[in-house]
């Protein structure tokens, strides 16, 4: 199913975004269906290179898989942006990967965003600002 077919047969009003989790998309997109993943982070500098607003609470994003599939419907809940060394348990316990602890968290997310990073000529350290994102599924 695509974006725009999950969304209408929602009945949701309003606008989304439609996007899927930068690695291992597939896994991450059931981490949310199944209401373990109820958080994500992304690079604060990308949404200014690319003049992108950053996500607000009440937004709606339609979540893909790899192949560009509609999984479910999840609405932004709340928003905070911080450094990477501030980053708490309790995000990292909501991101729900691996063993949901921060070690964890920033073990995979130091890789992650050093990748990210790195693709527009950034670098990555312990102060970078991240955007930290709780959500909840709303559809599926």
């Amino acid at each position: 199913m695509t974006a725009e077919e999950l969304w209408k047969k929602s009945n949701i009003s309003g606008t989304y975004e439609a996007w899927a989790f930068g690695e291992a998309s597939d896994k991450l997109a059931d981490l949310v269906v199944q209401g373990i993943k109820t958080a994500t982070c992304s690079a604060y500098d990308l949404y200014l290179i690319n003049n992108e607003p950053l996500p607000q609470a009440g937004d709606y994003s339609v979540i893909l898989n790899s192949r560009e599939e509609a999984v479910c419907i999840i609405k932004t809940i709340k928003v905070t942006v911080t450094e990477f060394s501030k980053v708490s348990d309790e995000h990292a316990f909501k991101e729900g990967e691996g063993d949901r602890s921060l070690e964890y968290w920033r073990k995979v997310h130091v890789n992650f965003l050093t990748n990210e990073l790195a693709s527009v000529n950034k670098t990555f350290d312990e102060n970078t600002k991240v955007v930290c994102e709780e959500f909840e599924v709303v559809y599926k």
